[in-house]
């Protein structure tokens, strides 16, 4: 994963899950990953999608991924708080409310997966908070 340029915060959370081939859980551990991230850097305690419509969704966004200026810097930050919440719907959600025996994860989905969340982190390590009115 590490030639892969995974984010180093994303191996903190899943590499144990990972060296025991524990895609599941490595799924899991990944995508809680960044609601930490987001937690620790609004200091909101919110999970899901509220932290995200709260983070990354408000006007002003408490973490905005750009200046925000043009329709498409405001398209973009919507964009991304649509795909960290897709993130969450679709790889956190199932794995906190289904058995892992129902829920086949593939190794290259998982490798996907992380590069995915790593594109998150490095998004949300570039943000920066524009002042709140």
């Amino acid at each position: 994963m590490e030639t892969r340029g995974v984010h180093p915060d994303v191996l903190r959370y899943c590499r144990a899950e990972l060296l025991a081939d524990n895609y599941f859980h490595a799924v899991q551990e990944a995508v809680k990953s960044v609601a930490s991230k987001i937690r620790g850097r609004t200091g909101l305690t919110d999970d899901g999608a509220t932290i995200v419509d709260r983070a990354l969704a408000s006007n002003p966004p408490m973490l905005a991924v750009n200046a925000l200026v043009s329709a498409s810097e405001r398209s973009e930050q919507s964009g991304f708080a649509n795909l960290v919440r897709g993130a969450f719907a679709m790889f956190r959600n199932p794995t906190a409310h289904e058995a892992r025996i129902h829920w086949p994860m593939a190794k290259a989905d998982v490798e996907d997966l992380l590069s995915l969340v790593t594109l998150i982190h490095r998004r949300l390590d570039a943000s920066h908070m524009p002042p709140r009115v």
